[in-house]
This record gives structure tokens, C-alpha cells and sequence, in this order.
């Protein structure tokens, strides 16, 4: 740790004392409007021949920043999506300040209506996908619904994936540390047209934790004026049952305070089913066979608020304070499954019923502090620090009752469980980043430290409470990693190159008093990466990008306790699970902006799965957590979007795709699996404009998968019909919307699982159909954008 601070310190020297010589030209880019264009490209050229000398990007406000430039003249050029500014002459002499340079915005005029930019715009950069949806038809949905169509993005059992694998959501490079869940109710209620573009990172560079898989990152549009703003929403949905939602979010600025505060209260009622079928086998054949309905109704309060604060010290300084809370006081669920049991024939030799009630508390606070300094040859400093206390209280009480076939009772079988979870993390960062001539760098450590502790009683409830000592247990968990990273990148003629090297050290102590065992872990890893783009001209272009990647278990996962749906049924966790280090390639071709071909290939190495056994000797069926021997995946994606009308946009994504995974099949002899899958994923979403003033919106999606592969199951193919409706009102102040969701009933497939000794499968149907109405008003100086922003940190995602 000390060695990699020591190299920072130096590189920060050195690069000091290079530049202290120089001079540097400043300025800012606006539209014909004399608004900021914000993140515009900035190329500073040589007047002889125009090939570029320095490249840079403007930051949220328009301003940019040249340094170490040598005398002599030059050109000056700005392009934003396509447009670009006339060549600006100037001669350096001494240290420059420009006025500005001017990207007039494209518009065309449809019916004395004018659009600007009707037709979103995919720009692949080195090392990502952009997707600028600023003032287009797809603004005028939901975060959500541009997320969902964001190129590259699948949508599976209300959770965003890439290539099928949970992603991660930012928000101007702020990651939102929730649920799935917790996510969707989020971006649902944040305005799209206050989004600038999406951010599809698919290898995350060094910079990044070397911990996660893809990025999606939303940037919004930014405005400088001072002032207040708020709005209240409030939602509707009636699914089987109907649910509420309630928010309010305030926000005022001046020249140096920005102060942001939202609360959110979600009450929560939902309904759930899932019919499970097991057939149980030997040598001979079956030789049993199980039936399950099983229902769920689940009650949820749940308080959501955040605070964030951004004092200005002055043009190069800022501290910034953001607080996250989140309070669950309830959590109610009653589970009643009912179970038949057949002999081979089919003829009924049993039955049984479970009642279960589970209780649950949980609360997850964190703060975030950050400085931020911009040192006068443009070299950035950011120093952050990070805690979060994360705490969940869980209750289950479950009472089975077993039946002769013509009904008498036959015996019942009671149990309960108290357990508790406590999860601390603290983390602290140190980033720089400067150009060393025309090279941009970045470079900074990292330490992170996490401490878990995890408690599971079980109690025998048939003749009193009776604890039962070996399946009960306390587990300690604690993690430590130092991370340092060194990225470098740079643009010329038709190229671009980034390439970076993280490493990290991990040392992690997980110590179980049931199975008095302690699972020691302490390595350390290097993660490179890569990145390459060709322009080979305005309609052709080529990239490919590399990076190695680390899984690391989720705290909940390490722990060796059992959570029951009756005594037959249970999940349980593994505290040998060790991280998982895979590899990630992907090769781009580019056709005039509008068509996207990718072709990807990802080695998962020893991949964290969930998958499902069942126990023919003593007829139970558990789920277990475990390292695989092997996955694999690979697929080939293409992503086309056009407007075929002034009032209609249609874009398109289909992506074929190869998986594999290889396991050891525990309750088959320990036999090695092959679990593979070929499939196709297609997704079309219509957007009308319903109205001359573009104040009445409309969408129809149609998505289909083939199907997917979810560990040691495979499921089959879904549809899901989406049909939306959104108006605004008095100048955009108020916002009322209505969609309705799974029109045909076929978004929920049936999942199995065949092979050697294992024959299972389930039907999930959650309230996956269900209309929802939505409505809110913004008042204040609403078109203020705020300083709303989520906690970057990977050890929170963790947490389940």
C-alpha cells in the first residue's frame, strides 16, 4: 500500500514539473443558443496540414482546458454528436482565453414543429457504446425505458443484464447501490429528458474496480442556474394486488451550495406463484413423484431518502457529502404450499401442507465524502472516503402437516429460525489524472475493508422449543483489499488506444463455530486491459477491447446457514466459495453510425452459480452456492435503430448467443456436467409521437427469448407485448402516465432441469402483468439540473 501511494506522490511530482513551463488555453463550448455543450470533444490542430496535436473533452459546465502547448498557431475545433464548429485561428504567445466555440444544432421542421435531433445517436468510443438520447422521442420515456432499450441491454424477470449477466447501474459515474428491485422503482420516476446519453461499458477500464462485470452509466444534461426546484410523484399499480408509491425530491443551488434531499415510501403488496414438479429416479426409473403449488403474498414498507451536499470552495475545489438511507421496519410474508406425492404409477401416496410466516427487519445507511481538486495545468485530484453499516434481522416460523391420500392426518412437523446479519464496510481512495503532452493518464490506490457477521438459531417446535446445535451457527467474515491502477490512453488521425493495469491484493478470514473451520484466503492479482478503435473513414470502423475481471461471493452466499420453504426444501450457503477470475474479448464493426455488429467471447473461469440438487435417498431438494468447473460464453449481437416517420422511431436489437457452464453434479456420484444452450434474443420498440407539440407519447415493445440458461436449469421461451402512453402538461410541469405490461401472458417460461439422476422444474408467475399509472409535478425553476447522485462503491454490491 505504502509503495503504491509512494508511486502517486511521484507521478504527481513529475508531472508538475514538466508542465511548469507551458502555456495553456481555456474556453468553453456552446450551441447557437449561447447554451454550454457539455462533454464536447476539443481537438487543437496545426494550421499547416490540420492533423490533430491535443485532444480533450469539455466537462459538465462546456469548459476546456489545453496545456503545455508550444508557440506558434493553431486551429480550434469542437464536435458534439456528429456536429461540429468552425475552425477557430489563434496564435499563442502566452497563456489564451478564448471566448467560446459554437456548435450549431441540427434541426428539421415538421409541421411548424420543430424537433432537434429526433433520432437517437449511437457513437462507439474506445472503450465503450454511448447512446445520446438528448431531446429525442426516447426522452420522453421513463430512465427505465431507455435503459431497457439502450443497445446491448436485456431485460430478464425485471433485472437488466448484458450478454446474461447482472449489470451495473451509474448514474454520472455515481454507482446506485440497490436491489434490482429497488433500481427499477428508481429510474421508473426519473424524468428522461433530463438524461444526455447512456454509457454502455462492457470491459470496464482500471480505473474501475477489477470486481463486476458490465457498466451502464447515465449522463444527464447539465444547467448552471441558480435557484430552487422540487416535484412530488405518486404512482398506482394494480397487478393482483394494488401497490402505491410516494416520492418528493427538493434541490437548491447557488454559486458555491448545491443542496439535494429526496424521500420515497413504497407500502407493498404482491403475489406470487410457483408450481414445482420433482421426479425422483434410481437405476429402474422414477420412484416418486413430487407436485408443488406453492403461493406467496409478501407486505413491504420500505423508506427510502438521500442527501447530497456540494460546497464550491472555489474554480479548482470542491467537497461533496452524499447520504444514503434506506429503512425496511416490515417485512411480512405468508407462504402456503401444498405438495402431492405419487408413486411411479401416478397414484397418490401422499400429500403434505406447509404454512410458513416470515418476519424481517433490515436498514442499509452510508456516507460518502469527496474533494476534488483541478490543479492549473488541467491534472485532477479526488480523495474519497466511504462507511456503510448494513444490518437485517430475520424471523421464520414454518408448521408442516402430512396427510393419508383420503385425507386423515398423519403427523405434522413444526420448526423455526432466528437470524441476524451485520455487514461494516469502510473504504478510501486516492485518483489523479493529467496529460503527460498528448497521452491522457490516470492513476490512483484503493483500500477496502469489510466486516460481516452472521447468525442462524434453529429451534424444533414440535414438543416446545428445542435448539438444535448443528444446524445452527455463527459465521465471521472479513475481507481487505489494496488496489492500485495506472490507465493511459490516446487519440490521433483515425485512432484511438487505452490500455491500463490494475492490481489488487486480497486478504480475506471466513471462520465457522458449527463446522469449526476457518477458510483463509490471501492473494494477489494483476488485471490488464485494452482498448482499440479504427475510424477507417466516415462510414467504417473497427474496435477491440480486452479485459480480466474478478467475482468475488456475495457475504450472504458465505454463509453455511439454511433458509427453509418446509424441511424438504431449503437454500443454503457455501463458506468455501472462492472468487472467480474471468476473461473478456469483444471485436466491434461500425456501418455509417447505424449499424452495430459486435462479436464478444467470455471465459467466466470458475464462475459463482446457484444451482438446484435433489436428494433421491432422502427425498429433498436443495439450492447451494458453488464455484463451477468451468463457463463459457460467446454470441454475436446486432443493434439497428431508424426513425420511419417524422412520428415514428423504431429500433431493433437481436443477439444470438452460446452458453455452457460445467459443475459437479453433488447428488449424482459427484459426476462433472455440461450444462449448454443455444438461443436468440430479439427486442423491437416502436416510439409514437401522438401529438404536433410532442407533449402526448407513445410506445409498443415486443421482446422474445428463445430461451436461457440459468445455471443447472434452462428456460424456455417468453414474449413480452408493452404498450405506453405519457402526456405532459402546463410546460412540462405536470407528467401523467399509464403502461401496461405481459398483454399476451406469456413473459414467465418454465424452467427444468434433465440430467443423469436429476429431473426438476418449476414455473415462477410473479405479478408480472399488471397496469400502472403514474403522475408528477415539478415546480420551482424545474428544468434545474440537481446534484442527485448514488455511492460508488463495489463492496456494497455485496449485500444482498
Amino acid at each position: 500500500m505504502k509503495r503504491l501511494l509512494s508511486i502517486l506522490l511521484f507521478t504527481i511530482g513529475i508531472t508538475h514539473f514538466v508542465h511548469s513551463q507551458t502555456f495553456e488555453v481555456k474556453g468553453e463550448v456552446k450551441d447557437q443558443y449561447q447554451e454550454q455543450v457539455a462533454f464536447a470533444s476539443v481537438f487543437l490542430l496545426k494550421v499547416t496540414d490540420s492533423v490533430v496535436v491535443k485532444g480533450t473533452s469539455a466537462d459538465e459546465n462546456g469548459a476546456f482546458l489545453f496545456s503545455d502547448i508550444a508557440e506558434g498557431l493553431y486551429f480550434l475545433k469542437a464536435s458534439y454528436v456528429g456536429q461540429v464548429s468552425n475552425n477557430l485561428a489563434i496564435e499563442i504567445l502566452k497563456d489564451t482565453k478564448i471566448g467560446a466555440l459554437i456548435i450549431e444544432q441540427q434541426a428539421e421542421q415538421l409541421n411548424e414543429v420543430t424537433v432537434t435531433s429526433n433520432k437517437p445517436f449511437v457513437k462507439r468510443q474506445v472503450d465503450r457504446i454511448v447512446f445520446n438520447v438528448e431531446n429525442t422521442v426516447i426522452s420522453q420515456q421513463s430512465s427505465w425505458d431507455i435503459l431497457r432499450q439502450t443497445p446491448g441491454v436485456i431485460m430478464m424477470n425485471d433485472e437488466l443484464k448484458v450478454r446474461n449477466q447482472a449489470t451495473t447501474v451509474y448514474i454520472n459515474n455515481r454507482k446506485v447501490h440497490l436491489s434490482a428491485e429497488e433500481v427499477r422503482s428508481l429510474l421508473e420516476n426519473y424524468q428522461g429528458e433530463h438524461i444526455k446519453s447512456i454509457e454502455v461499458i462492457h470491459n470496464p477500464p482500471a480505473s474501475y474496480d477489477a470486481e463486476g462485470g458490465s457498466i451502464l452509466n447515465i449522463v444527464t444534461s447539465k444547467n448552471v442556474s441558480v435557484g430552487y426546484k422540487g416535484n412530488v410523484n405518486i404512482g398506482y399499480t394494480q397487478g393482483v394486488f394494488p401497490k402505491y408509491n410516494f416520492g418528493t425530491s427538493h434541490f437548491y443551488k447557488t454559486e458555491k451550495l448545491n443542496v439535494n434531499a429526496n424521500y420515497n415510501y413504497t407500502p407493498k403488496k404482491e403475489f406470487k406463484n410457483t408450481l414445482n414438479n420433482t421426479n425422483y429416479r434410481d437405476d429402474t426409473g422414477i420412484t416418486s413423484i413430487w407436485d408443488t403449488d406453492f403461493d406467496q403474498v409478501i407486505r413491504t414498507n420500505t423508506h427510502s431518502a438521500n442527501l447530497a451536499v456540494d460546497y464550491k470552495f472555489n474554480e479548482k475545489s470542491s467537497l461533496s457529502f452524499t447520504s444514503n438511507a434506506q429503512f425496511q421496519p416490515k417485512k411480512d410474508a405468508d407462504f402456503y404450499q401444498e405438495t402431492t406425492i405419487k408413486n411411479s404409477s401416478g397414484v397418490l401416496d401422499s400429500l403434505f401442507t406447509t404454512d410458513s410466516f416470515l418476519s424481517e427487519k433490515k436498514n442499509n445507511i452510508s456516507g460518502d465524502l469527496t474533494f476534488k481538486h483541478q490543479f492549473k495545468d488541467q491534472g485532477n485530484l479526488t480523495i474519497n472516503a466511504h462507511y456503510t453499516d448494513f444490518g437485517l434481522d430475520q424471523n421464520q416460523n414454518v408448521k408442516s402437516d402430512y396427510f393419508q391420500p383420503n385425507g386423515s392426518f398423519l403427523r405434522d412437523f413444526n420448526f423455526s429460525t432466528i437470524a441476524d446479519q451485520q455487514i461494516k464496510i469502510k473504504t478510501a481512495q486516492v485518483d489523479y489524472n493529467d496529460y503527460l503532452g498528448n497521452v491522457f493518464f490516470e492513476t490512483g490506490v484503493k483500500s477496502s475493508f469489510i466486516d460481516s457477521e452472521s447468525r442462524l438459531d434453529y429451534f424444533l417446535q414440535n414438543n416446545g422449543a428445542e435448539f438444535i446445535p448443528n444446524l445452527s451457527d455463527d459465521y465471521t467474515y472479513d475481507e481487505s483489499v489494496y488496489a492500485g491502477y495506472l490507465s493511459l490512453s490516446k487519440d490521433w488521425e483515425k485512432w484511438s488506444i487505452k490500455t491500463g493495469l490494475r492490481a489488487e491484493h486480497t486478504e480475506s478470514s471466513g471462520i465457522s463455530v458449527n463446522v469449526s473451520t476457518i477458510n483463509d484466503l490471501s492473494y494477489f492479482k494483476l488485471f490488464p486491459s485494452f482498448y482499440m478503435l479504427h475510424t477507417i473513414n466516415e462510414n467504417h470502423s473497427l474496435s477491440f477491447d480486452y479485459a480480466r475481471k474478478v467475482q468475488r461471493p456475495r457475504y450472504e452466499d458465505l454463509n453455511p446457514f439454511r433458509t427453509y420453504i418446509n424441511e424438504r426444501t431449503f437454500q443454503e450457503g457455501n463458506p468455501n466459495l472462492t472468487p472467480s477470475f474471468s476473461q473478456n474479448f469483444n471485436l466491434n464493426y461500425t456501418l455509417q453510425q447505424e449499424y452495430f455488429f459486435d462479436f464478444y467471447y467470455r471465459d467466466n473461469g470458475m464462475y459463482i452459480s446457484t444451482l438446484t440438487f435433489q436428494d433421491t435417498d432422502n427425498l429433498v431438494l436443495r439450492d447451494i452456492t458453488q464455484n463451477v468447473l468451468e463457463s463459457t460464453s460467446y454470441g454475436f449481437d446486432f443493434t439497428y435503430g431508424k426513425s420511419l416517420s417524422n412520428n415514428w422511431y423504431l429500433y431493433s436489437y437481436i443477439s444470438l448467443f452460446h452458453e455452457e457452464e460445467s459443475f459437479i453434479a453433488l447428488q449424482s456420484d459427484a459426476f462433472s456436467f455440461t450444462n449448454n444452450f443455444n438461443g436468440a434474443y430479439i427486442d423491437l420498440t416502436n416510439y409514437l409521437t401522438l401529438s404536433k407539440d410532442s407533449s402526448f407519447k407513445g410506445e409498443l415493445g415486443l421482446t422474445y427469448i428463445s430461451g436461457w440458461l440459468q445455471g443447472s436449469f434452462i428456460q424456455e421461451e417468453t414474449t413480452n407485448l408493452t404498450v405506453g402512453l405519457r402526456k405532459s402538461f402546463y410546460n412540462n410541469r405536470a407528467v401523467l402516465s399509464i403502461s401496461a405490461n405481459d398483454l399476451l401472458g406469456k413473459y414467465n417460461g418454465y424452467v427444468s432441469s434433465k440430467y443423469l439422476n436429476q429431473d426438476n422444474g418449476y414455473l415462477k408467475v410473479p405479478e408480472t402483468q399488471y397496469i400502472k399509472i403514474g403522475f408528477t409535478y415539478n415546480f420551482g425553476n424545474f428544468r434545474l439540473e440537481d446534484n442527485q447522485r448514488n455511492i460508488d462503491k463495489i463492496e456494497r454490491e455485496r449485500i444482498e
